[in-house]
């Protein structure tokens, strides 16, 4: 199973349209947002080619083939369910890989690990698990020393960055936990 990974597009057309550039080169099973998608929230600048209206087609024709599935970020709000054809309202989603491994996607405000400005509130969730969120703009790929035998994955932003690289991530069951995750750059052209 191949799961490409995203969080924090904050209606930035530009890179909405990069990442779906790279959803066509990827081919993954399943795409999973991870929250913020249509605003750009009061403490962001706003990204290049801010166009919430723009993204809107892209993320709906995605949900109509099924492969999508999506969080609440702490920048959607009820009108953003109002246009987008995949809830986007749940604080988390689950997922269970095709070996048994239990995927926990969320955005990081409400359940988080407490790196980077991400809350400390872990589910319980069972050994070799792991917790994949967004929030903090920041890439994360490593185990998490607080909760033991839990993974953490950041996918980063894809279009406002902290570290200055644009990011989404992708997922591959076929590999050990440790190895089965990566981050993958877009390129700003």
């Amino acid at each position: 199973m191949k799961i490409l990974i995203a969080s924090d597009i904050h209606g930035s057309a530009y890179w909405a349209n990069r990442l779906f550039e790279a959803i066509d080169a990827e081919q993954p099973d399943r795409v999973v947002l991870l929250g913020d998608l249509l605003y750009h929230g009061p403490r962001n600048d706003l990204p290049r080619d801010y166009a919430p209206k723009q993204v809107i087609p892209l993320l709906n024709n995605l949900a109509q083939t099924g492969r999508l599935m999506a969080v609440r970020g702490n920048c959607e709000a009820e009108v953003d369910q109002m246009v987008l054809d995949v809830p986007c309202m749940a604080d988390s989603a689950t997922l269970v890989d095709d070996h048994g491994r239990t995927l926990f996607f969320t955005h990081g405000h409400v359940f988080g690990a407490g790196l980077h400005n991400s809350v400390d509130n872990v589910p319980p969730l069972p050994e070799g698990s792991a917790l994949v969120y967004g929030h903090t703009h920041i890439k994360v790929n490593e185990t998490c020393e607080v909760h033991p035998g839990l993974w953490l994955f950041n996918p980063g932003s894809v279009s406002i960055p902290k570290d200055g690289t644009h990011s989404y991530g992708v997922y591959d069951s076929e590999q050990p936990v440790e190895c089965a995750f990566k981050h993958v750059i877009l390129e700003e052209r």
